[in-house]
């Protein structure tokens, strides 16, 4: 019975996926010279699909020259509108021109979907008017994103806490840094606000508001070794970063000496995340093998969506000394059906100084037994080879890093898995 059923099962898959396939084959007939004609065109040069029109309710501006004077294009498949469909999260992949250096991949986001994106011109109306449609325009002064002007000398913890995870409990040297790193202005290297233009104080905000991911990518940047995409610049609701390579999903099934490299690598970016000399520590909240990236020369992983990042800053901490301040915090174990689940409290993440968030969710996520994603399970350091599988360290490290038995056992964990898979990569390189 249960293999009549999975046979149905398999049958209707394959009759729903021929169906789409033929459904799009015809559209791509009946539309063949519009499809011809953006294939020709390059909408990356047109303002519209840029969206400049919406700024300054956009990411910036600095890139405009670049992609108004045609020096990036949409790679083939890139180009065909009907394929955005699929493409929810609207990241496109592009090459980009300079008469020096040559043409290089990168990688374009418009930080949300459609929908998303529609929603920020929907709140920021009902914020200034209270409707749901006007001109965003005349509608922006109105607002919070505004209210910052000239006069104002800092951006301060009391105009932005809590807007995105990225300022979910900011410090003001942490806000300092955002400023004084902030791209999209000409006049960068400044903490002060009232040296930023009034456009270029609302992107800010605005970008911090509802999608912070550039600001991480400026604020700690790929340049001074923080494992971040390295930010290009944007237009409109455009933005550039550089293309890594390949996502590490890709390698789930690499030969074992890659895997234990990349894991290694894994543990290194939790640990610099956690403990870095400039004590701040950036709390990953959303961690899945599509969030980072290998470098395909160097073999480098980089994470390449840092939307969902919590920046804690312990100097700040040990000043207020909150309650338990310097208990160290162990985050629990979450056993759910979902794929990269994560179970953290924020206001925890921001008042204790020592934290294991990290270390648990590389391990829980993407290294043990634990680990599930589009529909496998065993991790990235699954079915390894005989005679360490017989020793049982590894698979007891990764356990205790995923689901701690001992107290304050995920440090520890931690800690020795680092160095046990730095051993295991030395051995087979």
């Amino acid at each position: 019975m249960l293999r009549l059923v999975s046979l149905k099962l398999g049958r209707l898959y394959r009759y729903v996926k021929l169906a789409v396939l033929g459904s799009l084959a015809a559209a791509l007939v009946l539309n063949t010279h519009s499809l011809l004609a953006s294939l020709q065109r390059n909408e990356l040069s047109e303002r519209r699909f840029l969206q400049l029109n919406k700024c300054p309710a956009c990411w910036g501006t600095s890139w405009c020259r670049k992609f108004l004077n045609g020096q990036l294009r949409l790679e083939s498949w890139g180009r065909l509108r009907l394929l955005d469909f699929f493409n929810v999260k609207n990241v496109y992949f592009a090459r980009y021109g300079e008469p020096r250096e040559g043409s290089r991949r990168v990688v374009l986001k418009r930080l949300g979907s459609a929908q998303e994106l529609a929603d920020i011109d929907t709140k920021i109306c009902r914020r200034a008017t209270g409707r749901g449609r006007c001109d965003l325009l005349q509608a922006l002064p109105a607002t919070e994103f505004a209210s910052l002007n000239g006069d104002v000398r800092l951006l301060t913890p009391g105009a932005v806490e809590g807007w995105s995870d990225l300022v979910h409990c900011p410090s003001q040297r942490l806000l300092d840094r955002l400023v004084r790193r902030y791209a999209e202005t000409k006049d960068s290297g400044s903490f002060l606000l009232r040296n930023l233009k009034d456009s270029e104080r609302m992107q800010l905000l605005i970008t911090l508001a509802f999608n912070p991911e550039p600001l991480v990518l400026q604020s700690f940047p790929s340049d001074e070794g923080w494992p971040f995409a390295k930010y290009l610049g944007a237009c409109g609701r455009m933005v550039a970063v550089n293309y890594v390579g390949e996502e590490l999903w890709s390698y789930f099934n690499a030969p074992w000496e890659k895997r234990v490299d990349l894991a290694w690598q894994l543990m290194e970016i939790a640990e610099q995340l956690t403990n870095n000399d400039f004590e701040f520590a950036l709390y990953l909240l959303d961690v899945s093998f599509d969030n980072f990236a290998v470098g395909p020369r160097d073999g480098k992983v980089i994470i390449v969506d840092a939307e969902n990042v919590l920046v804690a800053d312990k100097r700040l901490i040990r000043q207020n000394k909150p309650e338990n301040w310097d208990v160290w915090y162990e985050s629990k174990f979450d056993d759910c059906d979902k794929e990269a689940c994560l179970s953290f409290s924020k206001e925890i993440l921001c008042a204790r100084v020592t934290v294991d968030h990290n270390y648990y969710a590389i391990c829980q996520n993407l290294l043990s037994r634990h680990a599930t994603w589009r529909g496998t399970s065993g991790g990235l350091l699954h079915d390894p080879p005989a005679e360490i599988a017989k020793e049982g360290r590894l698979e007891a490290l990764l356990d205790e890093c995923a689901n701690p038995k001992k107290r304050y056992g995920r440090f520890q964990a931690a800690k020795e898995l680092r160095e046990y898979l730095a051993h295991l990569s030395n051995n087979v390189r």
